[in-house]
């Protein structure tokens, strides 16, 4: 039987509540490209000649690469520079070695779309029947990145995630047996609560940093396969594939809703929900095997 936990979700005028920005303290992102560097704050279009084959997204904090054709990364990688939220222990991380959309013979062509706002970036490209975005935060934790497909047709999209060789997905122990935790207690949690379900949870982690745990988080989506090193998902037209990151990634909370259409990559949601962490190092019991096929 899932255990039941009461829990509080803050609402402002129909919101989540603001995410804290203490992890994304002078985050900003500039999106390297063949014809030249975007930074700053601005909404401008690089024209199709200008793409190249792949191009590089560089923050203070995260850091990876854009094929252009598929919108796919390669190497998402956390820079460990200092911050109190850090989650690497200082040095430079790979998480994600790729995340590849498989668009079925479909491919982007146009110019991309660049929307850079603070800590924040939005890249957007088409191409005959297709629509890629890619949302991001420039933190050192929290809800730091989302893709987004989306399809003439209607057809779902398959996105395979590959973990960089020292990072592994694991059954999170603490969510299969979860501890009795005070709720509804002022001042974390209003008088509104309602019981959410603590389910089993997979997170990545390493073996270098305690503090260093995530999750992908689907919206709209179906996990179709998963390994100790490798995810597979499907994901409706307008859904999207996002990657959750520290306390974030380990506290109880309902899950994503169903959102087509302008759903933004959120950060933070600290403070609602129980934290219920991980056992580092990860027990070897709890390690999903085999890593890859």
């Amino acid at each position: 039987m899932q255990a039941l936990f009461a829990l509080t979700l803050v609402i402002f005028g129909g919101q989540a509540e603001a995410a804290k920005s203490d992890g994304c303290e002078g985050g900003g992102y500039s999106v390297v490209f063949p014809n030249g560097t975007r930074s700053g704050a601005q909404e401008s279009s690089v024209p199709a000649a200008g793409v190249g084959s792949s191009f590089q997204v560089v923050g203070l904090y995260n850091t990876f690469e854009v094929d252009a054709a598929t919108f796919g990364i390669r190497n998402y990688t956390f820079t460990g520079a200092p911050n109190a939220e850090d989650l690497t222990g200082g040095a430079p991380t790979v998480v994600y070695t790729s995340k590849i959309p498989n668009h079925r013979g479909l491919s982007l062509n146009g110019p991309v779309s660049v929307e850079i706002d603070g800590d924040a970036l939005v890249l957007e490209r088409t191409g005959p029947g297709l629509n890629m975005k890619i949302q991001a935060k420039d933190c050192a934790a929290g809800g730091v990145f989302q893709m987004e497909p989306e399809r003439e047709d209607g057809a779902s999209t398959d996105i395979v995630h590959l973990l960089a060789p020292n990072v592994f997905y694991f059954d999170n122990p603490r969510f299969s047996n979860p501890p009795v935790l005070p709720l509804c207690t002022p001042p974390n949690f209003t008088p509104e609560c309602y019981p959410v379900p603590v389910t089993p949870r997979v997170n990545w982690a390493n073996d270098l940093s305690p503090r260093f745990v995530g999750r992908d988080s689907p919206q709209v989506a179906t996990r179709l396969s998963q390994l100790g090193g490798l995810s597979s998902w499907r994901v409706e037209s307008g859904g999207r594939m996002g990657m959750v990151t520290g306390e974030d990634a380990v506290e109880v909370a309902p899950p994503a809703t169903d959102c087509t259409r302008n759903c933004g990559a959120q950060n933070r949601v600290r403070g609602k929900f129980p934290v219920l962490g991980f056992p580092f190092p990860v027990p070897q019991e709890n390690r999903i095997t085999p890593r890859l096929p």
